[in-house]
C-alpha cells in the first residue's frame, strides 16, 4: 500500500531519531524496506508504548520493529484493535506478545480488521480450539482476508460432500476441524474447484468410501490439484508400472503422493531411484517411496549401504516414512548386525 504512496522521497528524520532511540537498526531497514522511512507519518513512540505495555521488554521491540517496521505506519487505534481481537483467542498478553514477535507480519496486517473478527468468531463457533485458530492467524493469515460468507460456504460444500459420500452426521464435525488444522489453506480453494475435483476421482472408478480415504490421507491439498494435473499424474503413474486401470487405483490408494504429485516431480523421482540401481518392480511394490526427495533416498541409501545392506536386492520398506520411521528402521538393522551370535541356553564352559 505505502511502496507506491510515498509523498516526499526524504526519508523523515524524526521517525529515524525516533527508531534510533529503541536501538533499532535502521541501516537494515534500508535496505529491507526503505520506503517505511520515507512516510511523513509514522508511530513509532506510540506503538512501541503499547508493545511494552503489553510486556515486550527493550529488545523484544526492538526485535518487532526491525522485523516489521511498517508496524510504525499503523495508528495507536488500529494496533489496539487489533489487540483486542487477538486477545479472544490467547489466553493472556503474555502469549500475544510471544506471538507477536515470532509473526509481526501477521499481527500487524490491520488492513482486514473486520474480516479477521468474523472469522474469528466463525471458526469458534465451528469448534476449533483457540490454540489452532491462534495457529491460522500466525502461519495462514491469508485465510482471514476472505470475506467470512466465503468461508462458511467452503465449509458448507465440505459438509455436504463428507455426507454425500457416506460419512456419518455423528463423524463430520470431527473430519472438518482435522482436515481444517491439517491444512487451513482449504479454505482458499473455491466452491467449484472442490466440486470438480471430488467428481474428477468418482469419475475414475473410486468409490464413496475411497474418496473420503483420500481426502484424509492428502490433508485437503486434493483440493489445490486440477482435474488435468491428476489426469496427467495418473496416466504417467500407468505408463511406468504398465498396470490396469484397477491396479493403478490401488497403487493411488496405497500412495496418494502418485495423485498429488505433478508429472516433473514424479519423473525425477524415479530416475533418482533407478539410477540407485532400484528396480520399477520394487518401486511398484513399495509406492509410498516417491514421496520422499531424491535428496532424502541418497542418503537412506548411503547410510543403509554403510550397514551392509542392500537395498536392490531387498525391500524398499527401510527407506520409507518420516525421519522418525527410518531411524527406526535404521536402528534395527544396526542392533540385528551388531548383536553377537549367542545361545541363552547353551552351557557355559568355564575352566575348574
Amino acid at each position: 500500500t505505502y511502496a507506491t504512496d510515498t509523498k516526499s522521497r526524504e526519508e523523515n528524520k524524526k521517525t529515524i531519531e525516533s527508531l534510533h532511540r529503541l536501538s533499532v537498526d535502521i541501516k537494515k531497514i534500508r535496505r529491507l524496506k526503505e520506503w517505511v522511512l520515507l512516510q511523513d507519518v509514522a508511530y513509532v513512540k506510540e506503538i512501541a508504548g503499547i508493545l511494552q505495555e503489553m510486556g515486550a521488554d527493550e529488545t523484544a521491540v526492538t526485535n518487532i520493529l526491525e522485523r516489521c517496521p511498517e508496524a510504525i505506519l499503523r495508528t495507536p487505534a488500529e494496533i489496539n484493535s487489533q489487540r483486542t481481537l487477538w486477545q479472544l483467542v490467547c489466553q493472556n498478553e503474555k502469549q500475544l506478545i510471544k506471538l507477536i514477535e515470532q509473526f509481526p507480519e501477521s499481527f500487524f496486517t490491520t488492513e482486514y480488521h473486520e474480516n479477521q473478527k468474523a472469522n474469528i468468531l466463525f471458526f469458534q463457533e465451528l469448534g476449533l480450539k483457540n490454540n489452532i485458530i491462534t495457529r491460522f492467524l500466525t502461519s495462514a493469515p491469508s485465510i482471514f482476508c476472505n470475506p467470512v460468507e466465503k468461508n462458511r460456504n467452503v465449509i458448507e460444500t465440505l459438509q455436504r460432500n463428507y455426507l454425500s459420500l457416506g460419512g456419518s452426521d455423528a463423524n463430520m464435525k470431527i473430519w472438518i476441524l482435522k482436515l481444517l488444522s491439517q491444512n487451513p489453506f482449504i479454505l482458499l480453494n473455491t466452491s467449484t474447484a472442490i466440486q470438480e475435483n471430488l467428481e474428477f476421482l468418482q469419475k475414475n472408478d473410486f468409490t464413496d468410501h475411497e474418496v473420503l480415504q483420500l481426502l484424509s490421507k492428502l490433508k485437503g491439498f486434493i483440493f489445490q490439484l486440477t482435474s488435468t494435473t491428476m489426469q496427467k499424474s495418473m496416466l504417467f503413474s500407468k505408463n511406468v508400472f504398465k498396470c490396469s486401470d484397477q491396479e493403478l487405483k490401488q497403487l493411488v490408494l496405497k500412495c496418494p503422493a502418485l495423485l498429488y504429485y505433478s508429472v516433473p516431480v514424479l519423473e525425477e523421482r524415479l530416475e533418482g531411484l533407478l539410477k540407485e540401481g532400484i528396480s520399477v518392480a520394487q518401486i511398484r511394490e513399495t509406492p509410498m517411496v516417491l514421496e520422499l526427495t531424491t535428496q532424502i533416498v541418497q542418503y537412506r541409501i548411503k547410510k543403509l549401504s554403510a550397514l551392509g545392506y542392500d537395498i536392490k536386492s531387498g525391500t524398499l520398506e527401510s527407506l520409507n516414512g518420516t525421519k522418525k520411521d527410518f531411524e527406526v528402521s535404521y536402528g534395527k538393522i544396526q542392533s540385528k548386525k551388531e548383536r553377537p551370535i549367542f545361545n541363552p541356553v547353551a552351557p557355559i564352559h568355564v575352566e575348574d
